[in-house]
Order: structure tokens, then C-alpha cells, then sequence
């Protein structure tokens, strides 16, 4: 038995085509696309070959829906070639289908295996490979276009994307409304009643509103001409509020947003957990009918010993529980349930209040329908007719278990008689205005994309938490989505070159030819080719008009020429370049028209004005803070790696300039005992000296307060390279207030005390044991994990760098 995390392969352009520098966008709609580990460094291809060794079958226990199909076809592959038998011989291969993690349904899953569905799968791969292509040709050719531009657009990423853009789309659409909404007066007539036990009573005229002041004027002159009013006719029926249908996933995020606070996003996070902690059925499902044999009386006494709702249960288990409402049965995954009862202590907070919602939302679909009487008193004077509404109740059913809809206690009507005439306290004409509407709350657009086909139940929260991500939107109170000036531009841009791009009409459409594919009545190339000949067409057509968005943006953001404010000097002109903060932080010379991206999240600042041997470019250095990484860089070299062994965004303490004082070869002390990085010391981070990591987060505090710091020829015996230190009179820490001292960081016993190794402060801490001598560097660079030294001879060095 074992695991995979996700999908197991991810697609890919191959390695020539993710050079966005290089790669013309368009030539992705046709270009090689490869299946890649989708987290290599889990093995998990590895992992699953060497666990079915010896093995006779293989039994797929993964999510059942299309997503859950495709993994179990990745799984498939990965075995193929190890199990004792052919993946391709009928009784080899088997597909459990199951919706919760307890003995019942696992045991039934196992007693009824069945065949995993290739064309469910293939679907999967459709929908994988249009947004890989579609995606990536519009957001790297809108990202670079823009980006080179304007130096205040805020979003490090101009992305755009089949599902996610017209889900933008959605909320500018409502902003537009509200935006060129033109308010309107109006006029209520307001009549208010005196009862027979002498309470006030407001009533509503059934005309409800009157747009023009002189006729609304006129109703009141003829309503002021009555003392009385006659009570022509009280109707009483009787009522019910329905229970509601068995959750699914859409319903669970709607309700999360709306009524619990929780954005989509994390909503499903939660529910994930909730689900394989066995707490809850699985949580992605579009059904909302109990299937036939689902044990409804089993589950429900589960919770008969809850503190919260027992009784309840109790009560409802006594009397029998009401036949649940008939829904929809998608055939995916049976309606999300509890599985096994919890306390409040047990979880925690947002854990507890979505358990507790699912809970009674269960109880609810198995309780009674909340029953009252409607009553309504019409009364007339002269020509018009007010009436007066109220409840009572009979019967609160389910919202005794779901009391945030029970009825309200000012909802019962007060006791009008049929025919008796009631005294007019007042009339009068209360002047009001229309209002535009709101913004978008999550609840509307989760409702807004389902209805249009926008995205699935499980890709719903990370569309909209994508548009929030990228500064697209912003979240407001009642958890509104506010539409940026980015993302209105963007929005409007597509509309004035293609409309299409951002109407839900087109990725409906996709989505009926993927479930085409899944159905078996569709071929996956036929669909493939025809939706990427299509995008590819509407990408050269936006691409030959994009000044049409370009304009748009010329309004709402500033030419990045005229953008920050001059830091360092450029390599070529020698003049000062521009520092543009705002994300993505850049670096831009007016004078050769040239951006260069910068390292993001950290601070930038000037290092010691030394300069790049290689371009002449004024070093930077960058920062995460004292207790995270840091490293020296050339903005030029940041951009365009100089050596075939480096790769674009490298810092100098990655580069392998043989005789530059700030690469790898001058202040590279031992390789990591986390990766196969290299351990650097950061000359930028005195007088809170540290060595950092080149590729991984490990970071290695060494001899605060130290005057300096160098990296010897010598090594020791562990392979690590020496280190000198010198401290002022003052400050030493060295044994015996010595100011100078040399030797290995990791074996030298007067340095152990003053070497402290962490991880920095970007990454969650791991509990992994270090490895290699002294808890630091665990060998010398190059020769632990049986890597080869790089040479020490210079001679040697500059061969390697010529060659």
C-alpha cells in the first residue's frame, strides 16, 4: 500500500520552449510538449516502480472524478514494466470506487472493483494541454509587451487564462454597472395604522413606487382625504420553508464565503484535511441526491451524542427521519456528509465551523420542512390598496438544527379583522433614490461560474483565488471583489480587440467538447487540433491589434521611463538606471531602452559599488532579512546567465567566474548537507555575518560582530575550505579575546560556538537531522556525495572557463 501526492506527471513545454527571451508565443499553439515529474524531488515515479515489485495486480484507490481517472493512468504508467505481469492483461489492473475513508466504504469499494475510465482520463489531458498552450502564448507575450511599458503596473505576473479571465470578467462586468449607474428618484406613499390594541402598523402600497413627483404627490392628496381605512380582506394559507438538498462542493463554497467568512480557497483546504482525518465524505462532488443504499438512519446516530445537536439527532431518530429531497445525481461522488461525530475541541476554529455547517446541513436534508401561516391583511382607501404581510409559526422543522434561517421574531402580523375599519395615524411621500448594485461577493460568482460552465467544482476556488493573487481584484468587506485598475484595463482591452477572450461563451463551449471526450463521443485529437487552431487565430488577431489595449493602458499607468528613481549605473551607457519598485521590481536605462527583472520579495540595495568583470554593470545585493538569504548579484548577468552551467536569475554566489572576487570559487566554503548546492559566504551580510545556500533555504550565521571575514586556499580534512576571521580588540569572541583566527567552520573547536546552522525564514522549518561534520557544511565543497573539486589551480580554472 502506498501513496502518490497529486498528480503524479505534469505537462510541460520541452526545456528550448520555456525560454520566454527566445520563444516567439505563437510557436507555442504547435510546439513538443512533455510529461515531467510533477514534483521530482518526491520521486514519486520512483517510489511507485520500486513498491510494485513482485507484485501481481494493481488496485487504484484515487479520487473518483476525472482528475482522480488521469492520476490513475499516471500511476499505471509509472508501474509499467515492474508488476509481475502486463499492465495490459485484463484482470491485472483494477479501479476502486469509494467516497469516504471508513470500513464500510472501503470494504464495499474493494468487494466491487471496477476498470479505471482512459476516455474520463483523456479529457483530463485535453483540458491540460489547451490551458498550458492558451495560458502561457497570451500571458508571456501581454506580460513582456506590458511589463516593458509601464513601471507602476503592480502584478509581477500579466496572466491570462481560458477559465480565470472570464471569471474577471464577471466581477468588471458588475463594476461597469455600478460604475455608469445613474441614480433615479422616487416616491413611496407611506400609510401607517392604528390596531385595536393600539399598536402602529406600517403599510405597503401596492403600487410599491411612482417615478414622477407630481403624480406620487397627487395619490397622497387623495390618501390624506381618509381618516379610516377599511380592511377589505385577510388571507391566512399555510406555508413551508424546504429543507435543503444534500450538499455538493459548490453549495459548501457558497456558503463558506457568504456565511462563515472563509474565502473558496481555503474553504476546500479545509475540507480537504476535515476529509482525510475521516471527519467528512469526500468534499468535491457535483451531486446532490443520496444514492439509493446510503445509510442515512447509520450516520445520523453517529451524531446522537453530540453536546451540540444530540438532542436534536435524538428526537429525529425518535420520530423518523423525513425522506430527503430529490436532487441531482451527477454519478461522481455521493453528497458531502459527516463520516464520524467530532467535538469542538477536537478541531480548530475555521475546522470547527465548516465541520459543524456540514453537520447540521446533514441533520437539516433529514428534518421536517419549516411550516407557518402566511398571513395577509389587504386594506383600500378610495382607489389604492396597501396591504400589511406577517408569519406565524407552526412547525420551525429543520431550522431547529439550522437556526440562522428560522423565521425572525418581528415577522408575525398583528390581529386584523375582515371588514372592521382601522384609524390612519399618518400618510406621507418618503422621497428615495435607486441604488446600483454591489460588487460581486465569492457566493455570486461561484454561482455566476457554475451557471455559465466557467471551471469545475474543484478548480472553481483557485480560479478566484488567482484573480486576487495577481492583483486583478481586491477582497472588501462582505467579502466583495473589487476589480482593480489593472484588471479593469485587461478586461476592457479584451473586449475592444476580441470580445470572446473574456466572455464565458467560448470556455462553455470547450467544456462541453471535453466532456464530449470523457463521454467517448468525441476524439481527443479531433478536439485538441480544431480549439488550438481557434486560440492560436485569436492570438495573432490580438497580437496585430493590441494597441487597441495598449491605449487603455497609456490612461491608467505611467511610461516606466518616467517610473522610480535612479539607483546604479548601467554597463553600457554608464548612466544611472531607473529602480522601479512596484512588483515586478525592476531595473530600467532610459538611455538604451533595456529592463532588467530583479530578484522579488526582498530589499535591493547598492553593494559596495564594486562592478561586474564581466558586463561592467554596478553590483546589487538582495535581501530577505537578517534571518533569511541574501546574495550579491549583477542585475546584467540576473538576466542573461554568462556560463552554459548557469541559468537565468543566478546571484553570484551561484556564478563560476574563475577569478571573480564575489563567485562561487572565491567564497565558496563546503558543499550543503541539504542539496548539492554549494555553501557561500554572503560579504554583504556583516556584521551579521552568514554562509548561504545557492540553491536550497539553509543558511549558516557565523561570528556576529566579526571586522572581516575571507575564504583561504587551504581546506581541511572534512573538504571544507578555511576560513579566516578577525575581530576589533573590542568585540572578540574568539577564546582568550584573540582578534584573528583560522580554520574549518565545522571541525575547528574554537569556531563550533560561534556557527549556528537554520533554515531561512522564507521556508517552513524541517525536521530532518543534519548531515556532515559540525552540524554545517557536512563536507567539502565537491567531494561529499562524490562530486569532483573544482580545480584550485588558476590555470586550471581558466581552462575550465574558456572551454
Amino acid at each position: 500500500m502506498t501513496s502518490v501526492c497529486g498528480h503524479v506527471m505534469s505537462l510541460d513545454f520541452i526545456s528550448k520552449f520555456n525560454n520566454w527571451d527566445r520563444v516567439d508565443p505563437v510557436e507555442l499553439f504547435t510546439c513538443t510538449t512533455e510529461k515531467k515529474e510533477a514534483t521530482p524531488k518526491l520521486r514519486m515515479n520512483h517510489t511507485l516502480a520500486q513498491e510494485a515489485r513482485g507484485c501481481d495486480f494493481l488496485v487504484l484507490w484515487l479520487d473518483c472524478d476525472k482528475e482522480g481517472e488521469n492520476i490513475c493512468f499516471e500511476v499505471i504508467n509509472a508501474v509499467e514494466g515492474f508488476l509481475r505481469r502486463s499492465v495490459t492483461v485484463p484482470d491485472v489492473v483494477w479501479r476502486a470506487h469509494f467516497s469516504a475513508i471508513t470500513d464500510k466504504d472501503i470494504k464495499e469499494a474493494m468487494a466491487n472493483l471496477g476498470k479505471p475510465n482512459e476516455n474520463e482520463a483523456r479529457s483530463v489531458d485535453a483540458r491540460q494541454e489547451l490551458d498550458l498552450r492558451i495560458g502561457c502564448a497570451f500571458t508571456r507575450y501581454q506580460t513582456k509587451f506590458f511589463q516593458g511599458k509601464y513601471g507602476d503596473l503592480d502584478a509581477s505576473l500579466i496572466s491570462y487564462g481560458p477559465c480565470q479571465t472570464p471569471t474577471l470578467g464577471f466581477c468588471v462586468q458588475r463594476h461597469d454597472e455600478i460604475q455608469t449607474f445613474k441614480p433615479e428618484p422616487y416616491w413611496v406613499l407611506q400609510v401607517v395604522v392604528k390596531t385595536s390594541e393600539g399598536r402602529e402598523v406600517s403599510l405597503e402600497w401596492d403600487r410599491v413606487r411612482c417615478f414622477e413627483k407630481e403624480i406620487a404627490q397627487m395619490f397622497l392628496m387623495q390618501a390624506k382625504e381618509f381618516k379610516e381605512t377599511f380592511c377589505s380582506k385577510v388571507s391566512v394559507k399555510e406555508k413551508a420553508k424546504q429543507r435543503p438538498q444534500a450538499l455538493n462542493t459548490v453549495e459548501l463554497m457558497r456558503v463558506a464565503s457568504s456565511g462563515l467568512g472563509m474565502g473558496p480557497h481555503h474553504a476546500m483546504q479545509i475540507a480537504e484535511r476535515l476529509y482525510t482525518q475521516g471527519y467528512i465524505s469526500y468534499p468535491r462532488t457535483e451531486t446532490t441526491h443520496y444514492p439509493e443504499n446510503f445509510d442515512l438512519i447509520g450516520t445520523l446516530k453517529q451524531q446522537q451524542s453530540s453536546s451540540e445537536w444530540g438532542a436534536e439527532v435524538r428526537e429525529l431518530l425518535a420520530k423518523g427521519i423525513n425522506k430527503p429531497r430529490k436532487g441531482t445525481d451527477v454519478g461522481d461522488h455521493p453528497p458531502i456528509t459527516p463520516m464520524r461525530s467530532a467535538s469542538q475541541s477536537e478541531l480548530d476554529g475555521d475546522a470547527w465551523r465548516l465541520y459543524d455547517y456540514i453537520t447540521r446541513h446533514f441533520i437539516g436534508t433529514l428534518s421536517q420542512d419549516c411550516k407557518y401561516l402566511s398571513t395577509t391583511a389587504t386594506f383600500d382607501m378610495g382607489s389604492e390598496s396597501f396591504s400589511c404581510t406577517g408569519k406565524t409559526l407552526l412547525d420551525p422543522g429543520y431550522t431547529v438544527v439550522m437556526h440562522w434561517q428560522a423565521l425572525g421574531k418581528n415577522e408575525t402580523v398583528p390581529n386584523f379583522v375582515e371588514g372592521q375599519i382601522y384609524e390612519v395615524q399618518d400618510a406621507r411621500l418618503a422621497e428615495c433614490q435607486t441604488s446600483p448594485p454591489d460588487h460581486l461577493t465569492e457566493s455570486e460568482l461561484i454561482t455566476l461560474m457554475e451557471k455559465h460552465g466557467i471551471g469545475t467544482d474543484a478548480s472553481i476556488p483557485v480560479h478566484i483565488n488567482n484573480i486576487c493573487v495577481r492583483n486583478y481584484v481586491s477582497l472588501g468587506s462582505g467579502r466583495r471583489l473589487i476589480p482593480t485598475t489593472l484588471g479593469t484595463v485587461l478586461v476592457h482591452g479584451y473586449q475592444k480587440i476580441d470580445p470572446e477572450l473574456v466572455l464565458p461563451t467560448m470556455r462553455s463551449a470547450v467544456e462541453e467538447q471535453l466532456n464530449l471526450i470523457a463521454a467517448g463521443r468525441a476524439d481527443f485529437n479531433a478536439v485538441l487540433h480544431h480549439t488550438t487552431e481557434i486560440f492560436k487565430l485569436k492570438f495573432q488577431y490580438f497580437v496585430k491589434n493590441i494597441e487597441g489595449m495598449d491605449n487603455l493602458f497609456e490612461v491608467s499607468f505611467s511610461p516606466i521611463a518616467t517610473t522610480g528613481k535612479a539607483h546604479s549605473r548601467c554597463g553600457k551607457c554608464r548612466r544611472y538606471m531607473k529602480y522601479i519598485q512596484t512588483k515586478p521590481s525592476r531595473l530600467h536605462c532610459a538611455h538604451c531602452d533595456e529592463t532588467l527583472n530583479l530578484p522579488q520579495n526582498g530589499n535591493i540595495r547598492i553593494y559596495k559599488e564594486l562592478r561586474c568583470p564581466l558586463d561592467d554593470f554596478e553590483l546589487l545585493s538582495w535581501s530577505a532579512g537578517n534571518k533569511g538569504r541574501s546574495y550579491p548579484f549583477c542585475p546584467y548577468c540576473y538576466n542573461n546567465a554568462p556560463f552554459r552551467d548557469m541559468k537565468k536569475g543566478m546571484g553570484c554566489n551561484s556564478c563560476t567566474h574563475p577569478n571573480c572576487s564575489q563567485g562561487m570559487y572565491s567564497l565558496g566554503v563546503s558543499t550543503c548537507s541539504e542539496c548539492d548546492g554549494v555553501m557561500v559566504l554572503d560579504p554583504s551580510s556583516a556584521p551579521k555575518w552568514k554562509l548561504g545556500c545557492n540553491k536550497c533555504d539553509i543558511i549558516v550565521h557565523i561570528f556576529e560582530d566579526a571586522h572581516k571575514i575571507t575564504v583561504e586556499e587551504a581546506t581541511c580534512d572534512c573538504g571544507a575550505q578555511l576560513v579566516k576571521v578577525e575581530y576589533r580588540e573590542d568585540r572578540s569572541r574568539l577564546p582568550k579575546e584573540a582578534t584573528e583566527s583560522t580554520g574549518c567552520l565545522f571541525c575547528f573547536v574554537d569556531f563550533i560556538p560561534l556557527v549556528e546552522k537554520h533554515r531561512a525564514i522564507t521556508r517552513t522549518v524541517s525536521n530532518r537531522a543534519p548531515r556532515g561534520r559540525g552540524g554545517g557544511g557536512g563536507g567539502g565543497r565537491g567531494r561529499s556525495k562524490g562530486k569532483a573539486r573544482p580545480p584550485k589551480d588558476k590555470m586550471a580554472q581558466l581552462a575550465a572557463y574558456f572551454v
